[in-house]
């Protein structure tokens, strides 16, 4: 397998990835904290100001000028929810080292530059530059108060928010407007010192890495050295992580000014035993996850009630989330035509050939995470936050596994958590 992990300090853990797939090699830190109200803003804005400089590189003038001279590398960060955890993600990419003109040590130079991004903010007076965080809090404003201006993600969101609400994974990744005024450049740099000290790390090398001590260049990077080790604050995702919920359907319904209705139905599938979920991703598939499945057959195909209609699974939330674009007046029939293909799946009403379509779709998926340099990174950091280490090989032979039969006694556990519809 090209893939080893190693512990550099309890809490702080070193993913390699060996491959030739590319010339470039990829870089990753991940800084995983509990979902919480009271940090997702601070962990959005904090996101935005370490972005902005490093004590070595004190502007962002000067990081591009840097990942210019390092033959065009680039840099991006982001802040993301992961199950209940909220994640501060770092990425840099660079040329593989044999194809550089010239000998240099770039695979060095690039995980001191990613960990001082990380690690060692740029600083005055014992807390973060006040400009930085004067101008990301305006940025971040305004993304807060722009998530309305893509209904089908807004609806997605306030579906998510009502289904898991005054739950973590109810929060809004990039936080809330009225708490940016509270956060001063003060406040700011000890929420970041708490959480440096506390935090799950997780750092990733990916490319042409075989002929270098990735390990011995992390543990004397200097910023790792002052890192303590820690007992990680973060939340294991897996199925077990929701309990089973049997309280009737929630329905939303919110109006807006829009063209087009847009539905968002979340399930809660109520089973957690082992391979319980390779079984629910084929059981999405069949449900919605592409032109065989039978929400875009029969809802928009066959009855012409939706322009779009798809599933999504959410693995560590154990939930499935159906999307639909439809026109206002098709509401009702639209969810009672959804209702029904659940119903028909829970009957049995689907072919093996629509078992088998639908694990070729997924199968297709999964041999496709190690053709891209990020997507292969999430995978392995999916397994590494679920404490469940699969291999891609053998994700792939569970699926294969999975049995009609397996399919109907899922499909009986699966109830509509919340039904939300924004229109006109």
């Amino acid at each position: 397998m090209n893939y080893q992990n190693q512990e550099i300090k309890s809490g702080i853990t070193l993913h390699q990835i060996q491959t030739e797939n590319y010339k470039t090699n990829l870089y990753a830190v991940f800084i995983a904290t509990p979902l919480k109200r009271e940090n997702v803003t601070l962990d959005a804005l904090l996101t935005a100001v370490l972005r902005r400089g490093t004590k070595n590189l004190p502007s962002q003038e000067q990081i591009s000028q840097k990942l210019e001279m390092m033959y065009g590398a680039s840099f991006d960060c982001g802040v993301e929810k992961t199950g209940d955890n909220h994640i501060i993600k770092f990425y840099l990419e660079a040329l593989s080292e044999e194809f550089l003109p010239k000998k240099e040590e770039l695979i060095e130079e690039c995980i001191k530059i990613i960990l001082d991004l990380a690690f060692n903010p740029l600083t005055e007076n014992n807390c973060f530059k006040p400009e930085y965080v004067e101008g990301e809090k305006k940025n971040l404003a305004q993304i807060i108060e722009g998530k309305i201006d893509n209904k089908s993600r807004y609806s997605y969101d306030r579906c998510t928010e009502e289904m898991f609400k005054d739950k973590p994974y109810g929060l809004y990744k990039f936080g809330y407007v009225e708490d940016l005024s509270k956060i001063t450049p003060e406040s700011l740099y000890e929420y970041y010192k708490k959480l440096i000290e506390n935090c799950k790390i997780d750092i990733f090398c990916s490319g042409r890495i075989q002929n270098h001590n990735i390990k011995e260049i992390v543990q004397n990077n200097e910023n790792i050295q002052k890192l303590q080790a820690r007992k990680p604050e973060y939340i294991v995702n897996n199925e077990t992580t929701e309990e089973e919920n049997n309280n009737p359907t929630k329905v939303v319904n919110e109006s807006m000014q829009v063209t087009q209705g847009k539905l968002v139905m979340g399930l809660n599938i109520n089973e957690t035993s082992e391979n319980s979920r390779f079984i629910a991703s084929v059981y999405n598939a069949i449900l919605g996850g592409g032109a065989n499945s039978k929400l875009f057959q029969n809802v928009r195909e066959k009855q012409s009630l939706a322009y779009t209609a798809n599933s999504g699974y959410v693995r560590a939330k154990n939930s499935i989330f159906i999307r639909c674009g439809i026109e206002i007046p098709n509401y009702q029939k639209a969810v009672d035509t959804i209702k029904q293909q659940l119903q028909d799946i829970q009957n049995g009403d689907f072919s093996q050939e629509d078992v088998q379509n639908s694990k070729e779709l997924i199968l297709a998926s999964v041999e496709g995470i190690t053709e891209e340099q990020d997507t292969e990174i999430t995978y392995y950091y999916g397994q590494e936050l679920a404490d469940q280490f699969v291999s891609i090989e053998e994700y792939a032979n569970k699926i294969k596994q999975v049995t009609k039969e397996q399919i109907m006694n899922l499909a009986k556990k699966v109830t509509i958590n919340t039904i939300y519809f924004l229109k006109d």
